[in-house]
């Protein structure tokens, strides 16, 4: 395996990264002072990746929505039994997620990290699905669907993106509909696999308490040794007007929650879109932070309380703006939200106010870094992004505030904008 090691002397801290013959990217992030040890096997596929090609053929094939996650579930799965019952051996905690743009297979431990380890890189190389298996699951998932579909802040999530996005697939559910999930079969599923669990589509990311040098050994004698594969993805034509200003749906809710939120285009550079995300996160909270004159009104007129809080939406392929929490009044929200835009624009943003809020991010960076669960996550995804985990901090550190009053004069299309509410149902 090559061999390198990623250093920040502004931090003072160093990781190992690995990348194996078959294209398997592997960072290795020893934490002094940590008990616990956190290792993710994951993959560059998530729900937004319904159509595809390998390398070498012509056509791209459309799979049914929710397929990532169907194969998430039927991962866990052998034909001895699965994989939750390896890891209660050896008391570790077991768990996996699909999201938008990535399938992460993971565990924590405070010992017994080598057995854990090769478990964990065993099972997600051996799927096993059969026309049995498949079929049983299909009730299962469907009961998740139909809970996802009375869960208010899903609900309300799904309500701007759909508002927002008129081709891209961020708009349809993670784990897709009851009719969606009912066309997946065995042979389907080991496409996928075959597609987005090639190694050189994935990396293994361990951080906190372990030894890198067993690490390595492990992951010498387990990763097979699968010829890379590409996989290729069909640009998608999304127009930069939302689909609708409001989208509402009644459920079972004392107060009205919202999002609202603006849909923009990512950078098709990694470094300038991580840059973007980062002049954003200051931005927001410059404007909406709970030390914001905005948020300071709002919360005096009634109309915002703590749930009130504010992201930069991205991955792979899309990036958005999102406020949101409960009010009363969503709609005087947004609309005061809007108001104060115009006068931001017009007035321009302080020294104190940018530094502050800079300030602020790069602290939340730097105890990031020294959380076992977070590091292991952002080492996989700046590593699907093809940058580092220490390219943060330096971009923090650099922003501007010229950028940032850039990004406040240009982020914000009038025609990109809409708001999601979900209503308290009729008593």
């Amino acid at each position: 395996m090559r061999k390198s090691v990623i250093r920040s002397e502004r931090m003072g801290e160093e990781y190992i990264r690995l990348e194996h013959e078959s294209g398997l990217r592997i960072l290795l992030y020893p934490m002094k002072g940590f008990r616990t040890a956190y290792a993710i096997f994951g993959t560059d596929y998530g729900s937004i990746d319904n159509c595809f090609r390998l390398e070498g053929e012509k056509e791209f094939t459309t799979v049914p929505d929710g397929i990532a996650h169907y194969l998430e579930h039927k991962l866990f799965e052998s034909e001895d039994g699965d994989a939750f019952t390896l890891f209660a051996r050896t008391g570790a905690d077991s768990n996996a997620f699909t999201a938008f743009d990535r399938t992460c297979y993971l565990f924590s431990c405070t010992d017994r990290f080598e057995e854990s380890f090769r478990a964990l890189l065993q099972f997600v190389q051996a799927p096993y699905f059969t026309a049995e298996t498949v079929a049983k699951e299909k009730g299962i998932i469907g009961q998740e669907i139909r809970m996802y579909d009375d869960n208010p802040g899903w609900q309300v999530m799904f309500g701007l993106l759909t508002a927002l996005y008129q081709n891209h697939p961020i708009r349809r559910d993670i784990a897709g509909t009851v009719e969606s999930i009912a066309q997946i079969d065995a042979a389907l599923l080991y496409r996928c696999y075959n597609a987005f669990y090639n190694p050189a589509n994935m990396a293994v990311t361990v951080a906190g308490n372990f030894d890198p040098e067993a690490a390595e050994r492990i992951l010498n004698e387990e990763i097979k040794p699968v010829k890379p594969r590409a996989v290729e993805r069909p640009a998608v034509d999304e127009p930069p007007e939302a689909v609708c200003r409001e989208a509402v749906k009644k459920l079972d809710v004392s107060e009205p929650i919202f999002y609202f939120g603006w849909k923009q285009a990512p950078c098709a550079d990694p470094a300038e879109e991580l840059r973007q995300q980062i002049i954003f996160n200051i931005l927001l909270d410059v404007l909406s932070g709970p030390t914001s004159d905005f948020y300071e009104k709002m919360n005096r007129a009634g109309l915002l309380n703590q749930t009130f809080g504010s992201e930069v939406f991205a991955g792979r392929s899309y990036r958005a703006l999102f406020f949101g929490g409960e009010s009363k009044d969503p709609r005087a929200v947004f609309a005061a939200f809007c108001e104060m835009l115009e006068e931001k624009k017009r007035d321009g943003i302080s020294e104190e106010e940018f530094a502050g809020c800079k300030n602020a991010l790069y602290g939340r960076a730097l105890r990031d870094i020294n959380d076992v669960e977070t590091t292991a996550n952002a080492l996989f995804a700046y590593e699907m992004m093809g940058l580092s985990l220490y390219d943060v901090p330096e971009v923090i550190a650099s922003v501007t505030i010229e950028e940032v009053s850039r990004a406040l004069r240009e982020g914000f299309a009038p025609e990109a904008r809409a708001i999601s509410i979900v209503e308290p149902n009729a008593r």
